[in-house]
């Protein structure tokens, strides 16, 4: 079940010690001193996700381990600026290269055309990893339950808000239920098996009963009904992170718009 999971984390343990020598942890983390430095701030993705009627996160998402090339050419500055008019409410972007077709510059070229939220959705395993984001502008990143032990889990949402970065915790499983003892901002029940890639909203709905947090729940994964998003609202949800739906048309943005009219 966990074949393509464990693939990806190994190969991104590999990827994550090269990057370093590109670019030593030393320099990277002094980078990130300045920016803090000098006042840049972070926005909260939490807090617009809770504020908002439709609370979608639109995601610009290239490729997929189970489909391939979703939009091999899209770019993110002709793609996301639509997403941020067309009223979504914050930003998933796809940084992993080798099973998503994405990269860390993707976050950079977006921060330049948007002012909301940015998700940098990424297998992290490493806190190099968080100074990336905070380095090229990212709001929040991702946390897998089941990349991590709970005590690194519990170390990586430390140190991202300490980063000022806020933490997007995916779980799938209510055995990983438990990880919301590491404080995340946002609880994401993630309706898609890694092992199988079956999706089933389902998940979603029979999780949140069991879900004692104060963060702000989201739903990812295999949602393409507007209606869908209004009965996961009526479960508590206020974050629904979408990327299939729109980027498999030939106009994403307009895509989002057409959902959110619908909802």
């Amino acid at each position: 079940m966990q074949d393509i999971l464990q693939e990806i984390v190994a190969f991104k343990r590999v990827e994550v010690e090269q990057q370093k020598q590109r670019v030593s942890p030393r320099d990277l983390y002094a980078r990130v001193e300045r920016i803090m430095a000098d006042g840049v701030n972070t926005r909260s993705m939490s807090r617009s996700l809770a504020a908002s009627p439709y609370g979608i996160i639109a995601e610009f998402k290239r490729k997929s381990p189970s489909k391939g090339w979703i939009h091999e050419d899209a770019q993110p500055a002709d793609v996301v600026p639509k997403y941020a008019a067309a009223g979504a409410s914050a930003l998933s972007i796809l940084t992993d290269s080798k099973y998503f077709g994405g990269r860390l510059e993707f976050v950079m070229q977006v921060r330049e055309c948007v002012n909301i939220p940015i998700l940098r959705k990424e297998f992290i395993i490493d806190e190099y990893q968080l100074f990336e984001a905070r380095s090229v502008g990212a709001d929040a990143v991702l946390l897998i339950a089941a990349d991590l032990r709970k005590e690194d889990c519990r170390t990586l949402t430390r140190t991202a808000h300490e980063l000022k970065l806020e933490v997007l915790l995916e779980m799938h499983s209510e055995a990983e239920l438990d990880y919301l003892e590491c404080n995340p901002d946002m609880a994401g029940i993630n309706n898609r098996n890694l092992g199988t890639f079956h999706t089933d909203v389902a998940n979603s709905f029979r999780l949140a009963e069991k879900m004692a947090t104060e963060a702000v729940k989201v739903s990812e994964s295999g949602i393409s009904n507007p209606e869908t998003v209004r009965h996961l609202r009526e479960a508590g949800f206020r974050g629904f992170l979408m990327g299939e739906c729109f980027m498999k048309e030939p106009d994403p943005g307009l895509a989002l718009k057409q959902f959110i009219e619908a909802i």
